[in-house]
């Protein structure tokens, strides 16, 4: 077994793709070393009782992309047997409006078909048709993209293949419908306001807006894979994810390490010769056999681990363009909510909006520096699927909001005195926390007398529990289609593959890298793929 200074591959960071990729290896038979900066290892896996007998997760808290990935199919027996459990139920999201309009979907293509088209007839049916098209005509193509490495042999050969199905038309619309905005789409293809407001906020779970290119594709998928798979929960909180993956690892004969800042990576040779064999981190020297990844961003990982960097890379890297930023309330509550529609309280997570056209202005407003007057946000309730969350007859609402500036110019409102210096302070991150307080009141009367404890988390406050969270940019970049599939992080000279950077046995993971954010861990997923298939020493 490898001793503690010379595993095979190092890991910089503990987040979703970084568990991902060292569980992998290590059940392969590779030894691996994680190095994490922070006192406990997840990312933006983060669990903690904020108040007596109730337990929040505070930034991830939601796994169908995890439960679904081709990691999890693998590692499932190793995480199972070390007690991971997750729990579902048969709802899945759904929407309410100030107004108390409302709807929750079911967890079943059909039957939300048939809910939807019960309020806005016929809706129903082009969901129906929409997910179809999704999941079956044009999913080796969708999971394809997003599930291999872009610059691989398979990609050539599935490209091939869905070029002789399609021909140079048929990609042709499968690229065109691809960069089409939400916008543009739903106002073709549905037939009411209220349709637009359910589906549309979806778009902004990867900081994109219905506005901006390539939203039509991700909001659909988002929203279809959701009413198919449903909002499972870690059963006990999702820090029992991190245990279960620390404990395959260490008993694999892997290595955690927390409280590790790493500071350089140690690179022999230049240029086109240069090779990474581990890293410095707490002035300490650890070396790597075989390969060395990180989970960072690119502006961390060229501005500063990195010393002999290409000017071409350098002016990419810092290009690298972060997003909106995202902020979380946690209430704890003394009974479940009053909700306006009693139905809601079955639903796993509900967005909150007027219409499309207010997410749409909500953006807007966000991008130019202004907190949204009526913000869009999404009510997490873990405690429906998973009960053990609170005391008897408590619950927990999980807010999350996504529509944010990341340097405050005023607020839209101009009720909201923002500092003179543009950032997030406490004094704004409770005037916008009681914001949302207040829309919370006008669908569920009488919330506020329910609140045991309130945590408010503000874009600062995000990058303070994780630096990848840049300026409080909770998918570390934006989804743009200028900085997707291949072009994720960038392209330049030397960074021809996809997470192999220019430096040999160097690999680039987490959500600045293909396939994007999320907690599928792909990108770990897709480096242990390559990194297992190396010569076991």
């Amino acid at each position: 077994m490898a001793t503690f200074s010379d595993p095979q591959v190092i890991v910089v960071g503990s987040g979703m793709n970084s568990l991902m990729c060292a569980a992998l290896l290590a059940v392969r038979g590779k030894s691996v070393l994680v190095l994490e900066r922070n006192e406990s290892l997840g990312g933006c896996i983060r669990t903690e009782n904020l108040f007596e007998g109730y337990t929040h997760d505070l930034l991830s808290c939601w796994y169908s992309l995890f439960v679904g990935s081709p990691g999890y199919q693998e590692l499932e027996p190793y995480l199972k047997k070390q007690g991971l459990e997750f729990a579902q139920c048969d709802y899945s999201t759904g929407l309410v409006q100030p107004d108390g309009k409302s709807i929750a979907l079911k967890r079943d293509i059909a039957e939300a078909a048939k809910q939807l088209d019960s309020i806005a007839p016929g809706d129903g049916l082009v969901f129906r048709r929409m997910a179809d098209k999704l999941f079956t005509e044009d999913a080796a193509l969708t999971f394809g993209l997003l599930g291999q490495n872009p610059y691989s042999g398979g990609m050539l050969k599935l490209l091939f293949s869905e070029w002789r199905k399609r021909g140079v038309d048929g990609l042709l619309d499968f690229a065109k419908s691809g960069v089409e905005s939400f916008r543009r789409w739903s106002e073709r293809e549905l037939q009411h306001d209220f349709s637009r407001a359910l589906m549309a906020p979806w778009v902004l779970h990867t900081g994109l807006g219905p506005d901006e290119a390539s939203s039509a594709l991700i909001g659909k998928l988002t929203f279809a894979a959701v009413v198919t798979g449903g909002m499972p929960v870690v059963k006990g909180g999702s820090f029992r994810i991190v245990e279960a993956f620390a404990k395959v690892i260490e008993e694999h004969g892997g290595q955690l390490q927390t409280g590790m800042h790493v500071e350089k990576i140690i690179t022999q040779g230049s240029g086109k010769n240069s090779r990474a064999t581990g890293v410095i981190a707490n002035g300490e020297v650890f070396n790597a056999t075989e390969s060395v990844v990180c989970n960072v961003t690119p502006t961390q990982l060229y501005g500063s681990l990195l010393d002999d960097v290409s000017p071409q890379v350098m002016q990419s890297a810092k290009g690298y363009r972060y997003g909106r930023a995202g902020m979380q309330i946690h209430f704890a509550l003394s009974a479940p909510p009053p909700w306006c529609n009693p139905e809601l309280r079955n639903v796993p997570l509900v967005h909150f909006t007027e219409s499309m056209e207010q997410v749409c202005l909500s953006v807007t407003q966000a991008n130019n520096g202004y907190l949204p007057d009526r913000p869009t946000f999404g009510i997490g309730q873990p405690t429906a699927l998973d009960p053990s969350r609170a005391p008897d007859g408590g619950w927990i609402l999980w807010i999350q909001m996504q529509e944010l500036p990341r340097q405050l110019k005023g607020d839209a409102a101009g009720e909201i005195t923002v500092p003179a210096d543009g950032r997030w302070n406490e004094t704004v991150r409770e005037a916008v926390a009681d914001r949302i307080q207040q829309r919370l009141e006008l669908v569920m009367p009488g919330f506020t007398s329910l609140i045991v404890g309130r945590k408010a988390i503000s874009p600062a406050d995000l990058e303070n529990y994780n630096c990848n969270l840049v300026g409080g940019d909770p998918y570390s970049g934006t989804c743009s289609p200028d900085q997707f599939f291949w072009l994720r992080p960038f392209a330049a000279s030397g960074q021809t593959k996809t997470h192999q950077t220019a430096v040999k046995n160097l690999f680039h993971i987490g959500a600045s890298t293909h396939p994007g954010p999320g907690l599928g861990g792909g990108s770990g997923y897709l480096v242990a793929q390559k990194l297992a298939v190396k010569r076991r020493t």
